[in-house]
C-alpha cells in the first residue's frame, strides 16, 4: 500500500509538472504581444484603376503604430475574408507581384511576395522605439473581384525575418471593393456668338451673351465735314469647332431714302470733309483730337485658348474699310481651332463732304460666325 501510495504521488507530481511547464511555455510565447493601434488600410489609385475597383491592380497603404519594446525582423499582411479564425484568401486577391513603393517610420525593409495573400516585409531584426508611427505602400495588388466586398487584413510583427515563431505584436485593418460610378456626359459641337451695342462680363471674366444689349446704336453726334463721328457695337464668339470660326459683316453703307455715304472699300484714314463710311475691330486713339474710339479684342489672343482676332482689313488702328460680306474676324491666332469666348468691339465711323444732303441716315448691319467642324 506505501508502495502504490508513493506511485500515486509521484504521477500527481508529473501531471502537476507538466501543466505548469505548458503554462510558462504560453505565457512566455504572448508575453510580449501587444496590440498595433492607429491602424488603417488606404485603397490608392493604380495606373489606371480606381483604388476600390474589384480587381483593380491598386495601391495599399497600410499606416499603423507600433507598440515598440521588442526586435522587428519582419511584418506580415495576412489577407482574410475574416477579421479571426481561419484565414481564407478572398476571391481575385493577387499579391504575388506586389512591390514596396515606399516605407517611413521602421524602414530597411523588402518585400518577400511569394504567398499570395500572405505578402511581408523582412529586414536584420532591429528594435523599434515605443509608440512608433509607420507607413508602408504596396504597389500593384490586385483587389479582390468580388464587388462591395470588405476583406481583412491582419498584421503582425514578428523577431524573425520571415515571419516564423510566435508574433510579437498584432493588429487588423479592413477595406473594401466598392461598385464604380461611371459618369456620362455629351459635349456637343458649339458656337456662342451673340452681337448687341454692349456685351458684358460675368464674376469669372468670362464674356456672357445674356447681358448682351440691344443693337440700336446711334452715332455720338451730328455729321458734319469738320469732324468725324463714331459708334461702337460688340460682338462675342467662342467654339470647339475644330477648325475655329470666320466672323463677316454684311449689309448696304449708311441710306438715306435714295442718298448713300460711299463706304470705304479699302483700309485707309478717315478723312474729314469726305463722305465715307468705315470700321474696325481696333482701339482707336488719334481719329480725332477729343475723341478715341474702339478697344481691342477682349482678353487679348493668346494663340492656346483665345485665338480670336481681327481679320486683315479691319486690324489697323485708325484704319477703317468696309466692304459688305467682308471676313472681319477670325480665330486663327496660332492657328485656326477651338477657342473660348472673347469680346470685339466694332469702331464706326462717319465723314461727310460739305455737300451731302441733309436726312437721316441707317443701315441695318447682320453680322454671321461660322464655325467648321
Amino acid at each position: 500500500m506505501s508502495f502504490r501510495g508513493r506511485s500515486i504521488h509521484i504521477v500527481a507530481y508529473a501531471v502537476i509538472l507538466a501543466i505548469s511547464t505548458f503554462y510558462m511555455a504560453f505565457v512566455n510565447q504572448s508575453a510580449y504581444a501587444a496590440q498595433i493601434t492607429n491602424r488603417s488600410l488606404t485603397l490608392l489609385a493604380g495606373a489606371t484603376d480606381g483604388g476600390s475597383k474589384a480587381g483593380g491592380v491598386v495601391n495599399h497603404l497600410f499606416s499603423f503604430t507600433l507598440p515598440g519594446g521588442s526586435n522587428v525582423g519582419s511584418i506580415q499582411f495576412l489577407y482574410c475574408t475574416t477579421a479571426s479564425g481561419t484565414c481564407t484568401t478572398p476571391t481575385g486577391l493577387v499579391t504575388t507581384a506586389a512591390t514596396l513603393a515606399n516605407e517611413t517610420g521602421a524602414t530597411g525593409f523588402t518585400l518577400n511576395n511569394t504567398t499570395n495573400g500572405a505578402p511581408y516585409l523582412t529586414r536584420a531584426a532591429a528594435s523599434v522605439g515605443a509608440n512608433l508611427a509607420v507607413t508602408y505602400q504596396l504597389n500593384t495588388v490586385t483587389n479582390p473581384t468580388t464587388v462591395n466586398q470588405a476583406f481583412f487584413v491582419r498584421i503582425a510583427t514578428f523577431s524573425s525575418i520571415d515571419t516564423t515563431g510566435a508574433s510579437t505584436d498584432t493588429g487588423t485593418v479592413t477595406a473594401s471593393t466598392a461598385t464604380q460610378i461611371v459618369l456620362t456626359g455629351v459635349m456637343p459641337e458649339s458656337l456662342i456668338f451673340c452681337t448687341g451695342a454692349t456685351i458684358g462680363v460675368n464674376a469669372g471674366g468670362i464674356p456672357d451673351c445674356t447681358t448682351a444689349t440691344p443693337g440700336a446704336v446711334s452715332f455720338n453726334q451730328l455729321f458734319s465735314p469738320t469732324d468725324t463721328a463714331t459708334a461702337t457695337s460688340q460682338m462675342s464668339a467662342s467654339t470647339n469647332s475644330t477648325f475655329g470660326y470666320a466672323i463677316t459683316v454684311n449689309g448696304p453703307t449708311l441710306t438715306s431714302g435714295a442718298i448713300t455715304i460711299p463706304a470705304m472699300t479699302t483700309a485707309a484714314l478717315g478723312t474729314r470733309g469726305t463722305s465715307q463710311f468705315g470700321m474696325n475691330l481696333k482701339a482707336n486713339t488719334t481719329l480725332t483730337s477729343t475723341v478715341a474710339v474702339g478697344s481691342e479684342v477682349a482678353p487679348l489672343p493668346n494663340g492656346v485658348d483665345l485665338k480670336g482676332q481681327a481679320a486683315a482689313g479691319y486690324n489697323t488702328v485708325d484704319n477703317f474699310k468696309y466692304v459688305s460680306g467682308s471676313n472681319i474676324a477670325n480665330s486663327d491666332n496660332g492657328g485656326a481651332g477651338p477657342t473660348n469666348a472673347q469680346i470685339f468691339t466694332s469702331s464706326y465711323i462717319v465723314n461727310v463732304a460739305g455737300s451731302q444732303l441733309a436726312g437721316t441716315y441707317t443701315t441695318t448691319l447682320t453680322y454671321i460666325c461660322t464655325p467648321t467642324f
